[in-house]
């Protein structure tokens, strides 16, 4: 059986170990999506020129993800951004410098750190070199840029969930989960650079 190198198991993330991964104890925050707004690309350059100011030659790549990068998708208005640096346990080496510049660590995993950014709303993403999971994000969003059934998909999911009520960011990502991982099998699978056993969730 093939398996695409970005592929990984369908797995959601129990209340458990989403509450070992916080930083911070979670404030309750209704999650609200918006239909696209023009304005998000600039919000992201903004961004993109703050983080660069602060860290200058330690950023290794930097790029806009998440559902504001999509042209057309209904998203919570946060700029979601992914950074590479050269090693992301040696918080000494960026953590006060992003601190310095008003980001807020929020998250601490393996290979992967969260901080939020007040104005403009924005959750960065701290990577290392060759980790998996910020080449997934560019993937993802490429796929939607050009297939529509499946951003109207995604988008139609997202507004329906806000609907429910979530006051939790990770909760409500556990429920977009299953859709997903559905796109991505349909992304790997046409990739015509890596072989791809189609692996649907049971």
């Amino acid at each position: 059986m093939d398996t695409h190198p970005l592929w990984r198991p369908y797995d959601v993330p129990s209340e458990e170990e989403i509450a070992q991964a916080r930083v911070r104890a979670h404030v309750p925050e209704q999650i609200e999506v918006v239909p696209p707004d023009p304005a998000w690309p600039a919000r992201y350059d903004e961004v993109r020129r703050l983080v660069e100011q602060a860290l200058g030659e330690r950023v290794q790549e930097i790029v806009h993800i998440g559902s504001t990068s999509v042209p057309g998708l209904h998203a919570k208005p946060v700029i979601d951004v992914s950074v590479t640096v050269a090693d992301t346990e040696r918080e000494e080496d960026y953590l006060p410098a992003l601190a310095a510049a008003g980001f807020v660590l929020t998250v601490r995993e393996p290979e992967h750190r969260c901080l939020r950014l007040a104005d403009p709303r924005t959750n960065l993403h701290v990577w290392n070199p060759g980790a998996a999971e910020p080449r997934r994000h560019v993937a993802f969003r490429d796929w939607l840029t050009g297939h529509a059934d499946d951003l109207a998909a995604y988008s139609d999911l997202k507004c329906s969930l806000a609907g429910e009520g979530f006051t939790d960011v990770m909760l409500y990502n556990n429920r977009k989960a299953g859709l997903i991982y559905d796109i991505y099998e349909r992304i790997f699978a046409a990739d015509p650079e890596h072989p791809h056993t189609p692996q649907p969730r049971a």
